[in-house]
């Protein structure tokens, strides 16, 4: 039986498309019977209603190996999913590793019965597969059919032949088999064999792992429109990171150069509201309108909270000792791993993330090598900057004793009459120099040593500030690892450091331990602010705009008659020149999910409305359906304002030649999104959609792969056209 089992799953393996009909295997002209070939599932439940979901072909096939290890009886532990969940065998159980999950029940799968609710099949229990096993083998063997089975909850099963096997309601009266079948309601369809289901087997994920990025949620329990925890919502962007590694990075892959990118959530909210704040708020909070202070109450406050002294210490603490508690758990179950670390974090989570990493401290041995290196430089600039002084107060002919003392420019401020006096300075250019640095002190409250000394308007208007001004006084935790690099996703940070106080961040600073940071964000995100005009405040440019992951400009569609839409403000995605026939596809397909909704009513509902946007393509649409696609390809043959626009010079020229400091690492900051064609005919509409939509952008998640894998010094097939 081991040996046919082992050539059945090769021949499932080989598929798609199978090589021969399903039913080759189960019944031939010699009456020959094959034993069926397992398959594991696990049931999740999800509002009360179970689902069974395929392990992938690798889970499945690892769980039967140790199935068939006759190991059976031991708490035997197989992990699955990449690692994130462990199967225990002898109980049946999958168990969540780096969160906390309702435990799932596992099966070991070969018969299916097709379920009353939604047409998906339902495995039935391995002891009774086990019976329907056995009856079908004698039922081949001897080819004697209408076989008549009772499950344990007293259904009427009947294998009619192969083909044919159907399950049957049970009668409330009913003799020891119950009545004729055609007395018992409507029969439901009977299959043996996964391979004879219409179930989507899940892709296994490949078993390396190159970098490891923990992400961080914004306010509130659910992270997007369709009220999902920050688990869901980072599985949708791991998935998207898979395929997108397929589609890009398909030579290094299969040169064995790269496996995967790990995305793990970090889930602080959970721990905040469970110091009894809640019960708290719920004292004083007023009855009236009480679904919408309790979503207050929920989400809204996370914000005040932040910025209270005690609570911020609770949820700076939570984010980083989850942080250190998952790297060092993915250390334990991952002893190879050499690769580097990132983080990420949406909204206000990564304000957090931004405050933490502004605390961090930069190993004792790393900062004597930066001293040593940037004391070098600095006392070069140093000393420049005082011979551009001397130059100034005609007073070059002093350079050499300046040079001579290691003069830098903030000691040249520290200076007294009798320190000039004593490195024989006469008088009168002492009293130029005293003069000159009294007059820029008074001109500038700030660290004179972080102004050019030639621009008077500078030291009058731009004031660098410690990034950490104006922080929430807490002790900041420390990280176990130094990040490879932050990316903020719709974040306020911008937003926070200037109501903070700081108005300016100096182009020479970077993050302690972290030397790479991208700020993405979605033209219409509401709670989405700029970084880089922080630190290049005299220019005025647009951020960079992030590619198609598909290698286009999306098209945008004119509001009004005969003009195109205008770029939204501080975006460079307005219209583009190069529509070409996926755009309108796309559009196609916006515009039929809003006008199915629209047909079954759903509109009233905002939460049922916002998903039509969000969620994926449904892979059959009822009848409606079609009539729904006709309307929309009409409205878009109907649409005269469809108008290319000049590309943004933002994207041709500029965004290269701009130094925007050494946040990260001289590279450019600010990254938008491509608004989607259906985004375009109204920025209000949808702006909540816009800040929530990243957990499954492609051209996001392609961002972030393309940045995490270029340390590594691995780059896409193809490069995308207008990426840095």
């Amino acid at each position: 039986a081991g040996a046919s089992i082992m050539s059945a799953r090769e021949q499932q393996q080989a598929q798609p498309p199978p090589a021969a009909p399903p039913e080759a295997g189960e019944l031939d002209a010699g009456n020959r019977y094959e034993a069926v070939v397992p398959h594991w599932f696990y049931c999740k439940v999800t509002d009360s209603r179970e689902r069974w979901v395929p392990f992938s072909t690798q889970d499945s096939e690892r769980l039967e190996e140790a199935h068939g290890s006759g190991r059976d009886k031991e708490d035997l532990v197989v992990p699955t999913s990449g690692g994130r969940y462990d199967v225990h065998l002898k109980k049946r159980q999958r168990v969540a590793v780096y969160w906390e999950e309702e435990v799932s029940e596992v099966r070991r799968c070969t018969w299916f019965y097709k379920g009353d609710k939604d047409n998906k099949y339902i495995p039935y229990s391995e002891t009774f597969s086990k019976e329907l096993e056995e009856a079908y083998m004698i039922a081949v063997t001897l080819d004697e059919w209408k076989k008549k089975l009772e499950s344990p909850s007293r259904e009427i099963i009947i294998l009619h032949n192969p083909k044919l096997m159907v399950h049957y309601h049970p009668v409330a009266t009913s003799d020891e088999w119950g009545s004729t079948p055609t007395e018992q309601g409507r029969p439901r369809t009977v299959k043996r064999g996964v391979e004879n289901i219409a179930v989507e087997i899940p892709n296994g994920e490949p078993l390396q792992i190159d970098h490891l990025v923990f992400v961080v949620h914004g306010i509130g329990p659910a992270c997007d429109i369709r009220f999902r925890s920050i688990v869901q919502c980072v599985n949708d962007f791991r998935n998207v990171s898979l395929s997108m590694l397929q589609a890009h990075f398909k030579k290094a892959q299969e040169q064995q150069q790269i496996g995967r990118v790990e995305f793990l959530p970090v889930n602080w909210h959970s721990s905040l509201h469970s110091t009894g704040v809640d019960v708290d708020l719920e004292r004083i909070t007023l009855p009236s309108i009480n679904r919408l202070r309790h979503f207050i109450n929920d989400t809204i406050l996370d914000v005040f909270f932040y910025n209270s002294s005690t609570y911020c210490q609770t949820i700076v603490d939570t984010v980083a000792s989850e942080m250190n508690r998952l790297y060092q758990l993915f250390l334990q179950r991952n002893p190879l791993f050499k690769g580097g670390v990132s983080i990420a974090g949406h909204s206000l989570g990564s304000l957090i993330l931004f405050d933490l990493l502004t605390n961090q401290k930069a190993a004792p041995e790393e900062d004597e090598h930066n001293e040593e290196g940037s004391r070098t430089t600095s006392s070069n600039r140093g000393i420049e900057e005082v011979r551009e002084i001397l130059k100034k107060l005609e007073l070059s002919e002093y350079c050499e004793v300046f040079e001579k003392e290691k003069m830098d420019r903030q000691a040249l401020f520290l200076c007294t009459e009798k320190n000039l006096k004593e490195m024989g300075i006469p008088l009168g250019p002492r009293m130029k120099i005293l003069h000159y640095i009294s007059s820029k002190e008074e001109m500038q409250p700030g660290s004179p040593s972080q102004h050019d000394p030639d621009s008077t308007d500078d030291a009058r208007n731009c004031q660098y500030r410690d990034v950490g001004l104006g922080q929430v006084s807490a002790n900041y935790p420390q990280l176990n690892y130094k990040p490879t690099i932050f990316f903020a996703f719709g974040s306020p940070i911008g937003m926070f450091l200037t109501v903070r106080g700081v108005k300016r961040i100096n182009p020479n600073y970077s993050l302690p331990t972290c030397k790479g940071f991208f700020n993405i964000f979605h033209p219409f995100d509401p709670v989405a602010y700029r970084i880089e005009p922080m630190i290049v405040p005299d220019l005025e440019f647009e951020p960079m705009l992030l590619p198609h992951h598909k290698g286009r400009k999306r098209m945008h569609l004119g509001k009004g008659t005969g003009s195109p839409s205008p770029p939204a403000r501080g975006s460079c995605c307005g219209p583009q020149p190069d529509t070409d026939p996926s755009c309108l596809s796309e559009l196609k397909e916006g515009l039929t999910r809003m006008s199915v909704d629209l047909k079954n009513n759903l509109l009233g509902s905002l939460r049922v409305a916002w998903q039509s946007f969000t969620r994926a393509p449904l892979p059959a649409v009822e009848a409606a359906s079609t009539d729904a696609e006709a309307e929309a390809e009409a409205s878009v043959e109907k649409q005269p304002d469809t108008k290319p626009d000049e590309t943004p010079p933002a994207v041709k020229e500029e965004a290269p030649l701009i130094n925007v400091g050494r946040l990260n690492g001289g590279n450019r900051i600010d990254y938008v999104l491509q608004e989607k064609p259906i985004e375009s005919f109204n920025e209000y509409l949808f702006a909540l959609q816009g800040h929530l939509c990243y957990w499954e952008s492609e051209d996001t998640v392609l961002l972030v792969l393309k940045e995490i894998y270029h340390t590594q010094g691995i780059t896409l097939d193809q490069p995308l056209p207008g990426s840095q």
